[in-house]
């Protein structure tokens, strides 16, 4: 199947509607229907102000970056990106075109959209 790598880079205490933004976005993303979405914590690193924040016992709480990632048909990509534009939320994103499949799926397994390879 065809579609897209969201990455989506957020700070672990940014809020939206009263939740953190990763656990919006995963929710957001499993209304969709989107097949799947991760959030992942970030151990070190910067940004565009080119300050390092690392993962230490005295960091305080709320300054490290969570990844939240989907891998999402085209339609299910806009859906999502039109979410994000309707309710105003400012993220830093990545996106990939992206091929991707599941190997020997079952009865429980979404239908292939497209051709696999």
């Amino acid at each position: 199947m065809q579609g897209s790598l969201f990455r989506f880079y957020v700070h672990e205490g940014h809020r939206h509607q009263g939740k953190v933004v990763w656990e919006w976005l995963l929710e957001q993303g499993n209304r969709l229907g989107i097949r799947g979405g991760s959030a992942f914590k970030a151990m070190a690193g910067f940004g565009r102000h080119h300050t390092l924040h690392e993962a230490r016992f005295f960091e305080l709480a709320g300054s490290l970056t969570v990844e939240v990632e989907f891998i999402a048909t085209e339609a299910e990509a806009r859906q999502l990106l039109d979410l994000l534009h309707r309710e105003k939320v400012r993220l830093f994103y990545a996106y990939t075109p992206v091929q991707f499949g599941v190997i020997n799926p079952d009865s429980a397994d979404p239908p292939a959209v497209g051709a696999d390879p």
